[in-house]
């Protein structure tokens, strides 16, 4: 097979994440994105190494048996975010399940066969159950009119408008159709990735689902406050024709600060719209990176305060606008729950057998690594001695301190750093660890660190199965054995899942 032949054949499987096997008439296997087992799908080869083939699909020539006739979201198919929407939902479990249980069992240790596979838990909401939304700024076409949504399904440049979008409720969808509006009518510039120049990046909203609470930042470059201290001929109203500037948008007047004019304008916009929530702040952040991500290099509150609140399992969250913090409460709710039956049995026994109250010091100590804004942390406070949180995120750090604060909780203490470098320094040693790394897992050395400490328990949440799986094999090979693993869908209608394993070290 040579690249860039077009090949035609039936999606036999999917494993994890997305990676359909396209099985071709001549009984070639090419892996190709985004295909639903039993598809009949055109694909084109784009890699081809040490016999592998990889393709890009072109078409879906005929559907799978296992799809209902049509999505939900009219975006299905253009957008990048939601490849299983054609799929019943009891499908998308099943396949996710049983992704996941080909990777632990590809890694299990052979005397660890018995370990308890508990299946898949599903989301509480199948439809507008994310808190949160990273919108890009960009064009559906070359030097097409200002869009405002999530990349095209392959691309990396063309950004689609979702107005639709079905992940996410109608507030989500009012503020961005309300600042599409307002900027595609000013004819404001989106920042171009490959010229690094422009103004608008991204709208990130996030939305509590228990009390209602709407933030709302938009993110720019600073490249408006360079033009705006030059005088008149940086601005495209200027009637100078020879002073060659680049022309902003027809609207902007040449007065230095139109900048702080747009902002207001912008806000005043939203303040105009009706909620089914409450919208409780409007931000402005500032980010020169190059990198094609959200980087906080200064935020303004432009309306009300630069956090909200949620509530998980009794608990009471201040989030900002760039803390971690689960985007499904509801289904956060179900993984949380999860893990602390997991571990929670332990920490309670070791209590009664203190004969201490819950939450006294002499209890157990619990490390929770990669703790974010400290949820899991809190959920474990009442059947623990102490736990301590370690974050490398400062912002998060700040906000999991003041949650604890918030929830009436003394025995959390929270550390800002990497854990390869921190734990070191952390005096107390623990009697359980919890997990909550990354996608990409745990660094190498982390990892080592943390098998050193010897506690009998661990419980490890994952975001990637594949991290997972890699991390299960050293911890395997270094004394733990794999006891339980449950799946929980805080993602439906996309390839990913969460994971809860729970560990426990072998006596010597």
């Amino acid at each position: 097979m040579k690249k860039g032949q077009i090949v035609e054949g039936v999606i036999s499987r999917v494993e994890f994440p997305n990676k359909g096997i396209l099985v071709t008439q001549e009984g070639t296997q090419v892996v190709v994105k985004n295909g639903i087992p039993g598809q009949k799908v055109s694909a084109v080869v784009n890699k081809v190494r040490r016999g592998k083939c990889e393709g890009r699909l072109l078409e879906v020539l005929e559907r799978s048996e296992l799809e209902i006739e049509e999505p939900q979201c009219v975006h299905a198919g253009v957008c990048g975010g939601c490849n299983y929407q054609s799929l019943p939902y009891e499908e998308q479990l099943a396949m996710k399940a049983a992704q996941v249980k080909k990777l632990i069992d590809g890694v299990i240790a052979e005397d660890n066969r018995d370990y308890e596979f508990l299946g898949i838990k599903p989301s509480p909401l199948q439809h507008e159950y994310r808190n949160k939304m990273e919108f890009s700024f960009g064009d559906a076409y070359k030097d097409g009119p200002l869009a405002l949504g999530m990349h095209k399904r392959g691309s990396f440049y063309d950004i689609v408008d979702v107005p639709e979008c079905r992940i996410v409720d109608e507030d989500f969808r009012t503020v961005l159709a309300a600042t599409l509006s307002f900027f595609r009518e000013r004819k404001i510039p989106y920042y171009h990735k490959m010229r690094h120049t422009g103004y608008l990046r991204h709208l990130l909203v996030r939305k509590a689902a228990r009390t209602g609470e709407i933030l709302v930042d938009l993110v720019t470059t600073t490249q408006a406050l360079l033009l705006s201290d030059k005088t008149c001929e940086s601005a495209c109203s200027c009637a100078n024709e020879a002073c060659g500037c680049m022309p902003l948008a027809e609207s902007v007047p040449c007065d230095g600060d139109w900048e702080r004019e747009l902002l207001e304008g912008w806000k005043e916009a939203l303040l105009a719209e009706h909620y089914k929530g409450k919208l409780t702040g409007i931000l402005h952040t500032r980010n020169d990176s190059v990198a094609d991500t959200i980087a906080n290099e200064g935020t303004e509150v432009l309306f009300g305060q630069d956090f909200f609140y949620e509530e998980l399992l009794g608990l009471r969250f201040q989030i900002t606008p760039f803390s971690f913090f689960q985007t499904n409460s509801l289904g956060a709710e179900v993984l949380y729950e999860t893990a602390r039956e997991f571990i929670g049995k332990s920490l309670r026994s070791d209590s009664d057998q203190d004969g201490e109250h819950a939450g006294n010091p002499a209890g157990s100590v619990v490390f929770d690594l990669y703790s974010g804004t400290g949820t899991i942390a809190q959920m474990l406070a009442s059947a623990a001695g102490k736990v301590i949180g370690v974050e490398i995120v400062e912002e998060a750090v700040l906000a999991a301190r003041e949650n604890a604060k918030l929830n009436g909780l003394h025995n959390c203490e929270f550390v800002a750093g990497d854990v390869l470098k921190v734990i070191d320094a952390i005096p107390e040693r623990p009697d359980y660890i919890v997990l909550d790394p990354p996608r990409d897992g745990i660094h190498p050395k982390a990892l080592e660190k943390i098998i050193r400490y010897g506690v009998p328990q661990m419980v490890y949440i994952s975001c990637k199965p594949t991290s997972l799986a890699r991390d299960l094999e050293v911890l395997q090979a270094r004394g733990y054995r794999v006891e339980k693993v449950c799946c929980v869908d805080l993602f439906p209608g996309t390839v990913h899942v969460e994971c809860v394993v729970l560990m426990s070290r072998l006596e010597k």
